[in-house]
């Protein structure tokens, strides 16, 4: 099977790779994530599980670095570019709001109600690495990489997954587009495909592990004839998973076993009733919400009144270059300052908002 060459690399702006630098094109994209004020973010952003106070349980910075080594792993049975594998990883869920998938749902609905169109983790990635990031000058990634984390999508579970033809950044712009809208485009490489899927096999077996650890699920809970099939503990799911893509895959697709997917998809639909919408799990999302809302709606008062002394204004836009307050309007200058946040600087902005302070 034949990887990406660095030699491919495309950037929206041309650049000169300077003399000396030992590192090809997809290399640079690694360190440049890798150093970003959003990648740093990872530390403190809930995967599944928030406010929950567990030395042990799982943030966004494990799982990225996860599923790179998974699919790197992979990647390097099947002959493809390893550098290009991890920056996808490394960068595929920077656009992830606080609090999880439930911050995200919120952040969405307030997206939606305040008519700027849906909030996707995937289309915010690009956003943060293209127009927030070097104060709004963006990190000018390869379009391989860029197409890879627009593209990645670890809600979907797919057999088989097989690169489109896209090549240019006009067909990256149109997939940028279709994005924004609900669809689920297709990676443009096969390193792209490789992520999309592994994404799910990264997190999969590692939140059943997080929910034993809880106290939410015990290990004799998990079907028996997915058992039979993956195993009950993360280690023999990952390596059952790992172990069927490596042999079913082609050079034109990455693709499981009949067998191997339908168990896979039993799992996760256990995972969903078990874990996922379990009432334990989703005991705060209540307050998380208000909190988003109220959030959201003051932050919008403050850019229009311009109280240049709130944070939208002090930790964000006095941060970024002129354009971008002028190309955006003030519901989603505020979508991009909270997805930026953490969990814990999330928690800071509501309570420099709305707690009282104490005088004297």
């Amino acid at each position: 099977m034949k990887g990406t060459l660095p030699s491919q690399g495309i950037r929206r702006r041309p650049e000169d790779p300077g003399k000396g630098d030992m590192r090809d094109a997809f290399s640079i994209d690694v360190d440049r994530i890798l150093h970003s004020k959003a990648y740093t973010s990872y530390i403190d952003k809930t995967q599944v599980f928030y406010l929950v106070g567990h030395q042990g349980i799982s943030h966004r910075v494990i799982h990225v670095q996860l599923l790179s080594r998974i699919a790197r792993t992979i990647g390097r049975k099947l002959g493809l570019n390893d550098d290009l594998i991890e920056a996808i990883a490394i960068g595929h869920d920077i656009g992830h709001p606080p609090f999880g998938h439930d911050g995200e749902n919120y952040l969405h609905e307030l997206c939606m109600e305040s008519g700027i169109g849906a909030f996707r983790h995937n289309v915010q990635a690009i956003q943060s690495l293209e127009r927030i990031e070097k104060q709004g000058k963006g990190l000018n990634l390869t379009i391989q990489v860029l197409d890879g984390i627009l593209c990645h999508n670890g809600e979907t579970t797919e057999q088989v997954v097989s690169p489109d033809n896209s090549e240019t950044f006009v067909d990256f712009d149109k997939k940028y587009q279709i994005s924004k809208h609900q669809g689920n485009p297709l990676p443009m490489t096969m390193e792209g495909c490789l992520v999309r899927v592994v994404d799910t096999v990264s997190y999969i077996g590692r939140d059943i592990e997080d929910a034993i650890s809880l106290g939410i699920i015990a290990r004799d809970d998990i079907p028996e004839d997915v058992v039979c099939e993956l195993g009950d503990t993360n280690g023999k799911i990952v390596y059952a998973l790992v172990d069927d893509l490596i042999h079913h895959s082609s050079e034109k697709e990455i693709a499981y076993s009949q067998g191997i997917f339908g168990s896979l998809r039993k799992l996760k639909d256990f995972n969903y009733e078990k874990i996922y919408l379990n009432s334990h799990v989703k005991a705060e999302s209540t307050k998380i919400k208000t909190m988003y809302t109220l959030v959201f709606k003051r932050l919008v008062e403050d850019i229009e009144s311009q109280r240049l002394a709130s944070p939208i204004f002090t930790q964000f836009i006095h941060g970024l270059d002129e354009d971008y307050e002028h190309e955006h309007v003030p519901e989603e200058i505020v979508r991009d300052f909270i997805a930026s946040l953490t969990d814990t600087a999330f928690l800071r902005v509501f309570h420099a908002l709305f707690v009282p302070e104490t005088l004297g």
